[in-house]
């Protein structure tokens, strides 16, 4: 059977000198901490092993919710590691956000900060999860103190291309939680896109500031410096002077649009900042053409913005250099997502699957070894989102020029990105038509010059009751992630509908677009 486990893959990259800095990060007690590629190894084998030990059936899923640490991403590798499913959640969900997912995942491990043990472990053992473990940030916690008893060599499991290694939950449209399965073949063969497409380079350092529940922040930020043996420093949450000063010591940061706004804020950015950078990425979320320029002649360098999405992983980028594929076109583009990568089938097509010409508007649809199976014991909802040829619907609208140059226009869907995190309304919507007094809502993605698009609820109270936006915000706020939380809430006498009945949202987004500028 040829081994396809994507941590075999990582561990054949690393460097022959193992006592070589792998991640520079700090303390929460602000005291240096330096992880060196042996550190990588015999950790993630510890806790491989402590997974082994426990008799779990191949391919059980853990399920992780904790606060960022090297420690955490070891635990990722180690699942890899020991053929189970890594199932990473966002920190901000809340106890019914984690029943959920927890009950849909079926996991045999869960993984939780220790200030959350209480509730997390009474939502997994009601549900059946036999092994709950803690790990914090300051690198304590049962996980790690079970692992120190175990041996620091492990055997990775064989897995094929097609075995599940990662399941992402994304938030339905209709308001159920799916989880995108993703395979082994998928993150390795995107990893290797990567790491050539993005002309990965010997001495290039990874500033890596974002969360790692996420697909920028796991798989494309940390894989692509593991299969290159890149050190990464390791920041344990975004800060922008933090982030300055760590700068002239890398080549390599990426970020969300949001994080690129906040860095243009800070009067200490400039050339100098930069002088040893060799490239900025940005996605998650699309990048203003206003953030682009301003980057620009502040720094000298210009933004690669690419695109992705759970289901897919990464789907196309501007070029790093020269693109061989495209007529030497080089051009790092504004406005624009690049071109498909190498590999990756990507058209424009319309309503009936029929692909449009250069320069038409249409749904963005994809295929390749990126694209994922399906959703986790979802097979009607799979089937519906790829077409009969086998191509996945994105749900995203699109056009590609005469260039060959991708650009994003729109969501056929009503998902809003608000600071690279995905919203979807009907979740939101659910939980506020379930509040006394509300009789129907719509919650809609307006511009906003820090986060790009934040969402803002439209409330109708039932006759006789008397509605609060403030105060729905507020208690929303102990039901749901802070990032899901409407930045402001009216209350309205009524929703503007069509002829047929149907909530004009475009109305609504209309009437309040300029409600942050």
């Amino acid at each position: 059977m040829k081994q396809e486990n994507l941590f075999s893959a990582l561990r054949a990259a690393f460097p022959a000198d193992l006592d070589a800095c792998a991640v520079e990060a700090t303390a929460p007690d602000g005291c240096p901490l330096r992880y060196t590629w042996r550190d990588l190894e015999q950790t993630s084998a510890r806790i491989a092993n402590l997974l082994a030990a426990l008799n779990l059936p191949p391919g059980s899923r853990v399920v992780v919710q904790v606060e960022k640490s090297v420690e955490a991403m070891l635990l990722y590798l180690a699942t890899l590691r020991a053929g189970h499913v890594f199932v990473p959640l966002n920190t901000a969900y809340q106890s019914a956000e984690i029943a959920d997912f927890i009950g849909d995942a079926d996991p045999a491990v869960v993984v939780c900060s220790p200030g959350n043990f209480g509730w997390v472990s009474t939502i997994a053992f009601i549900r059946g999860v036999r092994h709950v473990f803690t790990l914090g940030a300051d690198h304590k916690g049962s996980l790690l103190e079970r692992a120190a008893h175990h041996g620091d060599a492990h055997p990775p499991a064989v897995r094929r291309a097609h075995d599940l290694a990662a399941i992402l939950y994304t938030s339905g449209t209709t308001g159920r939680s799916k989880g995108a399965m993703l395979t082994h073949g998928n993150l390795l063969s995107n990893a290797q896109v990567l790491r050539d497409y993005w002309d990965w380079q010997a001495g290039d350092v990874l500033l890596h500031a974002l969360p790692t529940f996420h697909v920028h922040g796991l798989f494309v930020a940390i894989h692509g410096a593991l299969m290159n043996a890149s050190k990464m420093i390791w920041l344990a949450s975004f800060e922008p002077r933090a982030v300055l000063a760590a700068m002239p010591r890398a080549t390599v940061f990426m970020g969300v649009p949001t994080l690129y706004v906040r860095l243009l804020a800070e009067p200490g950015l400039d050339r100098q900042a930069v002088r040893n950078m060799r490239l900025f990425i940005s996605g998650s979320a699309p990048l203003l053409l206003e953030t682009f320029n301003a980057w620009q002649q502040r720094t000298g360098h210009t933004i690669l913005e690419r695109y992705g999405m759970s289901e897919t992983l990464m789907l196309s980028s501007n070029p790093c250099g020269a693109d061989a594929r495209h007529a030497g076109q080089s051009e790092r583009r504004g406005a624009t997502v690049g071109f498909p990568l190498p590999g990756v089938g990507l058209r424009v097509a319309d309503a009936a699957d029929k692909p449009l010409p250069v320069g038409a508007t249409g749904g963005i649809q994809v295929r390749g070894p990126n694209v994922f199976p399906g959703y986790w014991r979802m097979p009607e909802k799979t089937a519906e989102e790829f077409t009969p040829d086998g191509w996945f619907r994105t749900g995203d609208l699109g056009q590609i020029d005469a260039r060959g140059y991708l650009s994003l226009v729109g969501r056929s869907r009503d998902l809003i990105i608000s600071g690279g995190l995905n919203v979807y309304p009907a979740e939101i919507e659910g939980h506020i038509n379930g509040l006394p007094g509300v009789a129907e809502s719509a919650l809609v993605g307006v511009a906003h010059p820090d986060f790009g698009e934040v969402g803002v609820a439209v409330v109708v109270p039932r006759p006789g009751a008397q509605l609060d936006g403030e105060a729905i915000c507020a208690t929303l706020k102990a039901q749901l992630a802070n990032f899901k939380i409407p930045k402001r809430c009216f209350v309205v006498a009524e929703l503007p509908r069509n002829a047929m009945g149907k909530v004009q949202k475009s109305l609504l987004r209309a009437q309040y677009q300029d409600l942050f500028a």
